[in-house]
């Protein structure tokens, strides 16, 4: 069914009302299967192979610092592709063309700015950077030298917010009016580990999926101000702040961004989109488990979802890429497109050090210490 012409459909004698279907589910290039090298393969990247695998593209090399870690990628996942501890031996083989830079974000610009100079689409782990003054520097040189830079924003392609961002460009509850969006779960387990010395860890390390997911909801208005907090949860053993919370204005709507990362009882995930024509609702005790309703003047339904945001927020993030390179397009997660995303994060970082309201855009470097 197509987005744009989509319709709900009610059976006879009662039967329950059918859902719309949108594209929603990771998609595939029709053949263009390019030799894809990863970079950087700590903790998160086991996900990506796990995707990678599964859709049969081709990782060919397998690039750290640390050897061991290559090694046992190479091991678990394609034990066929090469190993190297520089990545800059990868990027002079003529036959990668797709790099997955999946390196810290201190060490990951100059690997971009190389990839992108030898000739190879780049998917680069997020954040994309830390500055936006040199994010759009690398989207300039992207397009200087005909190549895709796109983010490893995998959030979008969770089953619930693939589905309500789908609905939402379809017209499907016609123009975004307010979008509220709530995590309530226990961070906690960060204490004693790398991400206790991160101020920011909820309204940076975590919810940068959310002021992405915001703002691909929004579409095309764009944020001007926001204002955000961030608070210490009695009884927390975590050094960071495990309370945050954002407030977003837009031209003729609003939006909301509730942390409860201190839940100890009764976790829960919710999102309500309220438009013109009609509201989207998900809501789960946790990310993995979400039922999606849309409501319309005409009825409610809910669709049955396939899918969990592990492994297809990575499987999308790639899909994406290696079909926009195919289709000669740009990628809906290209760099400049995720530029307004981490502008909104930016601002609301600030915000919540300032105690004032920040304009997105304004606030060009990302705080990451209190």
């Amino acid at each position: 069914m197509s987005e744009k012409n989509y319709e709900i459909k009610s059976g006879d004698k009662g039967e329950a009302l059918i859902a719309p279907t949108f594209s929603y589910r990771p998609t595939d290039p029709k053949a263009y299967r390019p030799k894809i090298a990863l970079i950087g393969c700590g903790g998160i990247t086991e996900a990506h192979l796990k995707a990678y695998k599964a859709a049969g593209y081709d990782i060919a090399a397998f690039c750290d610092m640390i050897p061991e870690r290559a090694e046992k990628r190479r091991a678990d996942f394609y034990p066929q592709a090469a190993v190297f501890t520089d990545y800059r031996y990868v990027l002079d083989l003529k036959e990668i063309e797709v790099v997955d830079i999946a390196t810290h974000p201190d060490d990951r610009v100059e690997v971009i700015e190389h990839a992108l100079l030898s000739h190879k689409h780049v998917l680069s782990q997020k954040p994309f950077v830390t500055d936006l003054d040199t994010g759009e520097r690398l989207v300039a040189l992207a397009e200087k030298v005909d190549r895709k830079l796109a983010v490893n924003q995998n959030g979008r392609w969770s089953p619930h917010f693939s589905y309500i961002r789908h609905a939402i460009q379809a017209g499907a509850i016609g123009d975004v009016l307010g979008a509220h969006l709530g995590v309530h779960w226990n961070h906690d387990w960060v204490a004693n580990t790398p991400f206790d010395s991160i101020f920011h860890v909820v309204l940076y390390d975590f919810a940068i999926h959310w002021f992405d997911i915001l703002t691909c909801f929004m579409g095309d208005n764009q944020a001007t101000r926001v204002f955000a907090s961030v608070a210490h949860a009695k009884g927390q053993t975590a050094k960071p702040p495990l309370l945050g919370q954002a407030l977003v204005e837009y031209k003729g709507a609003q939006a909301t961004l509730v942390f409860d990362a201190f839940t100890q009882f009764g976790s829960k995930d919710s999102t309500i989109v309220a438009g013109t024509k009609g509201t989207l609702f998900s809501t789960g005790p946790d990310l993995g488990k979400q039922t999606v309703t849309l409501t319309t003047e005409a009825s409610a339904s809910s669709p049955t979802l396939e899918g969990a945001w592990f492994p297809d927020g990575f499987h999308g993030t790639m899909g994406e890429l290696l079909c926009a390179i195919e289709e000669g397009r740009e990628p809906s997660n290209s760099a400049k497109n995720n530029l307004r995303s981490l502008a909104l994060c930016f601002a609301a970082l600030r915000s919540a050090e300032t105690g004032q309201p920040e304009t997105p855009g304004n606030v060009r470097r990302m705080t990451l210490h209190g």
